[in-house]
């Protein structure tokens, strides 16, 4: 295989740069170890910044979020909820912080309308009654997942491949250049190489270990952040904590969901990377200040997303100091010529992350175009729609095929939503399709957390002939383990009995718990 340009992450900086390049008329392919946001791009809120979380603390990059949310409300509409945000303080606040926050608005150009305290809680009534200060600000939700497949979309229609469960395992280099790519395909193991003219480095948190393949040594922090899914919608709007950074300060409302969080955690291994029942409990002890139906909501899931900060901490500041900007990273001043880091950064400035890069990749090809994807509508992508919540029953709703059965009763994902899906899947997913279905859709994404669904859909795959022999057991438990993983933290009350139930089914009947710790997920199956 060749390619001019191997981008080396398919996170939403990889899938932004894919569709740059590709629009720019540069030949490009896009590999990831896993599938479409496996890494922090698929671990975050959700949350479209209006710049304001950061006035205080990153003013570069509070500018940066705001100019980069209104970009993205013009060129990708379909991926955004544009719920407007509220930022609120209650008793105990500091208020000093407060009184500077409108100014600091000001100051990076975000605007910041004051609400009287009757009015924001008229607004949102879940706030907690204890509110002394108000602002509404332009936040929004946006889907991660739509968001990257869209990119990936639009570039594979200008020319770019992308090869998930594709890990790069080495390259090949010669007089301080890479001449080739060493890829391993996850699912039979098989190596190949790409020869390539470019390489660029997207991998967020696993950034350094790819650099270091060819070399060069990034340092990074690894900061976790734990987040919580509730089972219902809580506000309308987002809402921020007024104050400085910090734990579970912000609720974003997404579909019929509100997603609660976040920790910042020093871990010392991206790959290490899980919610825990202490966080589960300090983030709803924190949130229940701005919002009392934190304390008594149903949790679906807790999960978990490594940021790759890239900077140094002062003694005793914490993980929050480092600036939430990104790093650009030319390797020829550390002797390798043709390769390039992109790294830090947030899922708002996404776009303008993929802008520069490109621009250092052109410059170092020869190559004389200019970036078009602030000015280019992103046209929804056939292969990411059903992620959308509530367009799978639309569908069901209309259809008039009575075969056209539920698989996941808690999304109302049929079984002609799982075919499509299946029909736009890159090829190299058998082994994965059940995980690659999941990150494509709303299945497993409801209460049940694909206790039920996973049956219902490995059957449907077997019966249209995509999956065979013992490969749907050893998908399950790849499946079901990896949703385990949002459960185990919040097992108390009425999830845990549903755990308990759950594991009967799939122990009892499948024999599920046979996956030896640590082992290829095959078990004695």
């Amino acid at each position: 295989m060749r390619t001019t340009v191997l981008i080396i992450g398919g996170g939403v900086t990889g899938a932004g740069l894919a569709r740059d390049l590709a629009l720019r008329g540069v030949d490009c392919v896009l590999v990831d170890k896993q599938d479409v946001n496996a890494g922090a791009s698929g671990g975050n809120h959700g949350l479209l910044h209006s710049g304001a979380r950061y006035v205080g603390s990153d003013p570069l990059a509070a500018q940066e979020c705001r100019e980069e949310g209104e970009t993205l409300r013009r060129i990708a509409p379909h991926c955004i909820e544009d719920t407007g945000g509220l930022f609120v303080a209650v008793s105990g606040d500091d208020e000093s912080y407060v009184a500077d926050f409108p100014d600091l608005c000001a100051q990076s150009g975000i605007p910041a309308t004051c609400l009287d305290v009757k009015t924001a809680r008229a607004m949102e009534p879940a706030l907690s009654d204890r509110l002394i200060a108000a602002y509404a600000v332009a936040d929004a939700s946006v889907d991660p997942f739509k968001l990257s497949l869209d990119n990936i979309g639009q570039a594979m229609g200008h020319g770019a491949r992308f090869l998930p469960w594709t890990q790069v395992v080495g390259f090949r280099l010669d007089a301080g250049r890479i001449r080739a790519a060493v890829l391993r395909d996850a699912t039979d193991g098989r190596e190949f190489e790409v020869q390539t003219k470019l390489v660029i480095n997207a991998a967020g948190a696993w950034a350094g270990r790819v650099a270091a393949l060819a070399g060069p040594a990034v340092d990074l922090v690894f900061s976790k952040g734990t987040l919580l899914v509730t089972q219902s919608r809580i506000t309308d709007r987002v809402v921020n904590r007024l104050r400085p950074a910090t734990d579970a300060d912000i609720l974003v409302p997404g579909g019929t969901v509100s997603i609660l969080g976040t920790t910042s955690v020093r871990i010392p291994d991206p790959d290490d990377c899980r919610p825990t029942i202490a966080e589960v409990d300090q983030i709803i002890d924190e949130g229940a200040a701005m919002v009392p139906e934190l304390n008594a909501t149903r949790y679906i899931r807790a999960y978990s997303g490594v940021r790759p900060l890239f900077g140094k901490t002062s003694a005793g500041s914490g993980d929050r100091a480092v600036s939430r900007g990104f790093a650009l990273l030319d390797h020829a001043r550390d002797g390798v010529d043709n390769f390039v880091t992109i790294t830090g950064g947030k899922l708002t400035t996404y776009r303008l992350m993929a802008e520069k890069t490109a621009d250092l990749a052109c410059a170092k090809l020869g190559v004389d175009a200019p970036c078009l994807t602030a000015a280019t509508v992103m046209p929804p992508y056939e292969g990411g729609r059903w992620t959308e919540p509530g367009l799978a029953p639309r569908r069901w709703l209309k259809s008039t095929d009575p075969t056209d059965t539920i698989l996941c009763e808690c999304e109302m994902v049929s079984k002609s939503v799982v075919d499509d899906i299946v029909r736009t899947m890159p090829p190299q997913t058998p082994g994965n399709t059940l995980l690659s279905i999941g990150l494509r859709s709303r299945i497993g994404k409801g209460p049940c957390q694909g206790g039920f669904c996973s049956i219902r859909v490995t059957g449907h795959l077997y019966d249209t002939a995509v999956i065979q022999g013992d490969q749907g057991l050893c998908e399950m438990r790849r499946f079901l383990d990896e949703r385990w993983r949002g459960l185990h933290p919040i097992l108390f009350d009425f999830s845990l009995m549903q755990a308990e139930f759950q594991e009967a089914v799939h122990c009892g009947l499948f024999g599920l718990e046979l996956a030896p710790a640590g082992g290829d997920g095959k078990g004695d199956a």
